[in-house]
This record gives structure tokens, C-alpha cells and sequence, in this order.
């Protein structure tokens, strides 16, 4: 059964994956030509995730320069970070993908989710069994 929400306010819309803020703080984060190339790249590197230093060393971006785009994404809640000894190593963090990527696809093509829907469903399903 799904929670009900009390609306304080009726002009604020709610979707099942993600709050509408926390989309527009996300997209914030990745509207930045260095953010969204280390998130791209902590993509790529899958669950593990990279130390802050080799990913500054593969886009080519000063190290405190670097630290600070990463603090941003991690604000936004795409990555995570962990201290290994010396090193921090920074992952994406799958869960906010997915509710993004349903929560811009939950009103396709109004209704009528023939394109949308297997994706929204294997997404959802992965949710689900994760």
C-alpha cells in the first residue's frame, strides 16, 4: 500500500520516483561541462568507483578544482565517497539514475507509454528486486 501524503500546498506536484527539487538540484549539478564529464566517467567505472585523484588526472582538471565538482555532485546526491587509506574514492550513486530517469519518463507520451513503458517497467522492476 502506498503512503498518502498530506499536500500543504496544492500547487506542488509529487512523482512515485523523485521530488521535483531534488531533479532541478540534480540537473544543476550536471549542467557543468567538468561535472557531467566525472559523472560520465564514474558511470563508466561502474560500482567501484575511482579515487578523486585519478579522476582529475583523466579529465584533466586541477585536483582542488576537481574536489570541489565532486563535492557538488555528491550534494546534488548523484555520488557517494568513501576514504580507502589515503585515497577517496567516489561511485555514482545508481538509485537517484534511476528514480531521475523515472521520474522524467512517469507522464510519457501522455498516458500512452508505448515507447516509455518497457523502459519505466524494467526500471521499476529493478527497483523492486534491488
Amino acid at each position: 500500500m502506498q503512503e498518502k501524503r498530506l499536500d500543504t500546498n496544492p500547487y506542488i506536484e509529487y512523482s512515485r520516483y523523485m521530488d521535483k527539487t531534488i531533479a532541478i538540484e540534480v540537473f544543476e549539478a550536471l549542467a557543468n561541462d567538468t561535472r557531467l564529464a566525472a559523472f560520465r566517467l564514474l558511470v563508466r567505472a561502474g560500482p567501484g568507483g575511482l579515487p578523486a585523484g585519478e579522476i582529475a588526472e583523466q579529465l584533466g582538471v586541477v585536483q582542488n578544482t576537481m574536489s570541489s565538482h565532486l563535492h557538488k555532485l555528491g550534494r546534488a546526491g548523484l555520488i557517494t565517497s568513501r576514504r580507502e587509506s589515503r585515497h577517496i574514492i567516489y561511485r555514482v550513486d545508481f538509485a537517484i539514475v534511476r528514480d531521475l530517469i523515472l521520474f522524467l519518463m512517469e507522464d510519457c507520451c501522455g498516458g500512452n507509454a508505448f515507447v516509455c513503458g518497457p523502459i519505466a517497467q524494467s526500471l521499476a522492476s529493478e527497483e523492486q528486486t534491488s
